[in-house]
């Protein structure tokens, strides 16, 4: 529209004039094919850095999380370090040899014999300190 058809037109009405004519700009671009050029750009674009992540991820292993939920995939990639500790502390061979676990167990009887001479031994069943706090 020429600028000497907005002189007559108040305020209010060249911005009706504008609106009017940009819905006919969009009638003719969805005329020629539905999207314009730099809607399609940005379609490539996006199609293309989509494209380039999976491949990325595929040739180094990566794993894609596009929805930026949370994964447990940073935990699960961690190495397990319990054979490590396993093998820190030397193997202890008191658990395969009977004599050695005989002899422990004759040690822990006669000096539950002698506290009991003593009178530190432990309680008869249900004669503990919780059964002697009850009946206070």
């Amino acid at each position: 529209m020429p600028l000497w058809g907005l002189a007559g037109l108040t305020h209010c009405e060249k911005g009706l004039r504008d609106r009017h004519d940009t819905s006919e700009r969009e009638k003719g671009r969805e005329r020629r094919g539905g999207v314009g050029m730099s809607s399609l750009r940005s379609l490539l674009t996006a199609a293309a850095v989509k494209g380039v992540t999976e491949a990325r991820a595929a040739i180094f292993g990566h794993v894609l999380n596009p929805t930026g939920k949370r994964s447990p995939h940073k935990i699960l990639r961690k190495k397990l370090i319990g054979e490590q500790v396993a093998q820190w502390y030397p193997y202890d061979i008191k658990n395969d040899d009977p004599l050695v676990q005989a002899r422990e167990e004759k040690e822990r009887l006669a000096k539950l014999e002698m506290l009991k001479r003593r009178g530190k031994g432990p309680p008869k069943k249900g004669q503990g300190r919780r059964a002697v706090k009850r009946n206070k």
